[in-house]
């Protein structure tokens, strides 16, 4: 008489003896992936090891004495953090509140820090073909945070780094 482990090992053999095979997914070494979204009229993505999470708009509370560009701190599953207008940021306006935004959660010495876009398009891909001149992707203040750009679905594309935003000094010191 078989055991119970012969007889799933031997299901397990013959199972494996008819699998079909999935083709064997290759992806170009030169592919730049990143999460895409849009400030003011600028179609920016930023890497995904820089993003942490997408999420909805939390309730707010303001924060006396703090930069106009801080919002005030949110809370995301019992964890708080300081909420960033990016848009009021860079270009000193204030971005308009939608029901249903989302904002992008960067992680930062310290914490994570969520900051408002105008507009989010998710996943984008890049090829090595798709690169193209910066441009007035990265003018202003853009250019301390842009270093490369792409050109697909009908847009210019600059790679905005969050990295480089949270080691700012200006954006590490939110008190007025």
């Amino acid at each position: 008489m078989r055991s119970p482990f012969d007889i799933l090992e031997a299901y397990e053999r013959r199972s494996l003896a008819h699998a079909v095979q999935l083709p064997e997914r290759q992806f170009a070494q030169d592919l730049w992936r990143g999460v895409g979204y849009r400030v003011g009229k600028r179609h920016l993505v930023s890497d995904f090891r820089e993003v942490v999470e997408i999420v909805p708009m939390p309730p707010i509370t303001p924060v006396p004495g703090a930069q106009p560009w801080l919002l005030g701190v949110g809370n995301l599953r019992g964890n708080l953090f300081p909420v960033v207008d990016l848009k009021y940021f860079l270009e000193g306006e204030r971005t308009v509140h939608q029901e249903g935004q989302r904002v992008l959660i960067m992680r930062q010495a310290g914490g994570d820090v969520a900051l408002t876009i105008d507009e989010l398009f998710g996943q984008r891909s890049f090829d090595q073909d798709q690169d193209i001149a910066i441009g007035d992707l990265a003018s202003g203040r853009y250019a301390h945070f842009i270093d490369r750009a792409f050109h697909g679905d009908g847009h210019d594309w600059g790679v905005f780094s969050l990295s480089l935003l949270s080691r700012t000094p200006e954006f590490r010191q939110a008190a007025a």
